[in-house]
């Protein structure tokens, strides 16, 4: 029924998580994953001055080092569960990267905080986002 799942990852144990599980999905169906971590632009939401330009290059890199190191994990994980997996880092917002690469898989993992409240309000909610949006059918983890 499913043979290509997409599993974005931001690297927390949350998802994680919903990595493990999906890879449990993955191999009962016999189905490809795709891992994504999405980098958003931070250039957009940061204020620059000619003397955080450095810094600001700096803090992309590490940004980058950080996305790398996730996928890798992921990779890791699918190696040893015996699924076949392909890793994607982009520089997109995250919300609309999963809708986007969404469209070549026939399901999404995820993970969720499950915050509410104010915290949910100040940090929003990327799988809540593509939960409503998503034209694929979303499978969505809660944390433990």
């Amino acid at each position: 029924m499913y043979k290509r799942i997409l599993m974005p990852t931001d690297g927390s144990n949350c998802s994680q998580q919903a990595i493990r599980e999906g890879l449990e999905v993955a191999k009962n169906m016999g189905a490809r994953v795709t891992f994504l971590y999405a980098l958003e632009n931070i250039s957009s939401s940061l204020w620059i001055s000619p003397e955080s330009v450095p810094y600001g290059l700096e803090l992309l890199e590490d940004l980058k080092r950080v996305g790398s190191e996730a996928l890798s994990k992921a990779a890791e994980l699918a190696q040893a569960a015996g699924v076949e997996a392909e890793t994607k880092l982009v520089e997109a917002r995250p919300v609309e990267a999963i809708l986007d690469e969404a469209k070549n898989h026939d399901l999404v993992v995820m993970g969720t905080h499950g915050r509410s409240g104010l915290d949910r309000f100040m940090l929003g909610s990327v799988t809540e986002a593509v939960l409503h949006r998503s034209e694929r059918p979303v499978l969505v983890l809660r944390c433990k």
